[in-house]
């Protein structure tokens, strides 16, 4: 019996460790090796050294989808670190309907992402409707073209982004204030400090590592759009596929029988460099912080 009861923890993670190991571990490892490849779907390919990530610093079109999730993450970061915070702090009062606009805020996180874009793209549309109430009000003469101008299109896949995550982030934030004591915030309105210096003083400090666990996941999230830009795009891409994500680009590459898989590898690795990226620089900003 205790010669069974040694093997018995590793006869539990057992399976987990294989699941990891052929699902997570083994492509992870498949990708690097394939990046330095001309692989493709129905071939292995041979290799060439660095000719994939030498022909990606040529690529206009992942020049565009780099700039492209720049744009995206530094307009996401403060608007989805800040709102949500504020949101919280409201839907935590006991207010009469809060129950009610707490449903509301987090409805559109259980929402399809591909069903939200598509609802997008019909109120965005030329003859949607923000077009049309526009052009009953008189506020303009020709669509504004939301889905089909580069940078319009990019801003429009942006509020989505935002409005749909706007609820799960409220959600995190409400556990956090959950943790911060209100004898902190009694203490401070004895001593005169009004609303905003107790937001200032004592809800932010108490937040401040649930901010960064946020930013950090807004970051990733960010630089990995896909549903967003590709269904508003109808998945072009935007005019001249100028709008697509880093993702858009690698499956483009990777899917079909005469997709590149050599190179769509090469991009998934410059694209997870560039996301660790902004996590590094988040973690050294809250060390000098703290």
């Amino acid at each position: 019996m205790t010669h069974w009861r040694r093997y018995t923890p590793w006869l539990l993670v057992g399976p987990a460790v294989l699941w990891l190991a052929v699902f997570n571990l083994w492509p992870s490892v498949n990708t690097v090796i394939l990046s330095f490849t001309s692989a493709r779907p129905l071939g292995g390919g041979r290799f060439t050294g660095l000719a994939n990530y030498h022909r990606a610093l040529g690529d206009e079109q992942l020049a565009d989808a780099l700039v492209n999730s720049l744009v995206y993450l530094l307009v996401c970061l403060p608007l989805l670190t800040v709102l949500p915070l504020l949101l919280a702090l409201l839907v935590e009062r006991k207010l009469p309907g809060i129950t009610f606009f707490r449903t509301a805020f987090y409805t559109p996180v259980i929402a399809s992402a591909v069903v939200v874009a598509l609802i997008w793209g019909w109120v965005l549309d030329d003859r949607g409707l923000v077009n049309g109430l526009a052009r009953e009000v008189g506020a303009i003469t020709h669509p504004v073209p939301f889905l089909t101008d580069r940078w319009l299109l990019l801003l429009s896949a942006i509020a989505l982004t935002v409005w749909k995550g706007l609820g799960y982030y409220m959600v995190i934030y409400l556990s956090a204030l959950g943790n911060v004591g209100r004898e902190l915030h009694e203490a401070a309105a004895v001593d005169g400090a009004s609303a905003v210096r107790r937001f200032w003083h004592v809800t932010l400090p108490g937040v401040r590592a649930t901010m960064l666990l946020v930013s950090v996941l807004i970051s990733v999230s960010a630089l990995r759009v896909f549903s967003e830009l590709y269904v508003l795009s109808d998945g072009t891409g935007g005019p001249g596929g100028r709008d697509m994500s880093v993702v858009m680009l690698i499956q483009m590459y990777s899917r079909g029988f005469t997709g590149h898989l050599g190179y769509a590898s090469a991009l998934s690795l410059l694209l997870f460099a560039v996301t660790v990226g902004p996590m590094l620089v988040l973690l050294r900003i809250d060390r000098k912080a703290a």
